[in-house]
């Protein structure tokens, strides 16, 4: 069983940091369609910039996971090296629990801000909803679940090995 949810972790967060980099290449592409459209053809396109804004905001939500995979988004480094090896999985219980409790909080209100937000349309795009922005909370949640999930189960600690 532990393996199985391993392999569907490791696809879900290949999956998210996958779209995390499409956003970010969507956000270089817009900032440098906008950047011609201004300063060459001196006339910008007003939708752009909730685009590039949109897409950043999507971009860091779905980056997270890789995140909390990686062990690297909640740091207790110093505790960590300090502490023996059966204090160590406790630490590793207390993080997580705290990581998913966060997490849940921002599932249930990022879904609930993005059902309120469907009235609202987004500037410059006036034809699209606000609840294709706000949905990134619940959505970099879910991913981010699994993330924490996943490294709980296997832990794996990049950013204690790289440091110094």
């Amino acid at each position: 069983m532990k393996d199985k949810f391993l392999v569907l972790e490791a696809r879900t967060t290949a999956l998210s940091m996958a779209l995390a980099c499409l956003m970010l290449v969507i956000a270089a592409s817009l900032g440098m369609f906008q950047i011609i459209t201004r300063f060459v053809l001196e006339q910008p396109a007003e939708w752009s910039e909730i685009l590039i804004r949109v897409s950043l905001i999507w971009m860091v939500f779905l980056g997270i996971p890789m995140a909390f995979r990686q062990g690297a988004m909640v740091s207790v480094d110093v505790l960590y090296r300090w502490s023996p090896p059966h204090i160590k999985r406790v630490l590793d219980a207390v993080v997580s629990v705290a990581a998913l409790a966060l997490m849940l909080v921002i599932l249930w209100w990022g879904f609930d801000y993005a059902m309120r937000g469907r009235v609202q349309s987004m500037a410059g795009l006036e034809s699209i909803s606000m609840v294709w922005a706000y949905l990134a909370l619940p959505v970099g949640a879910v991913f981010s679940l699994i993330g924490i999930m996943g490294n709980y189960l296997d832990p794996i600690r990049l950013e204690l090995e790289t440091a110094q």
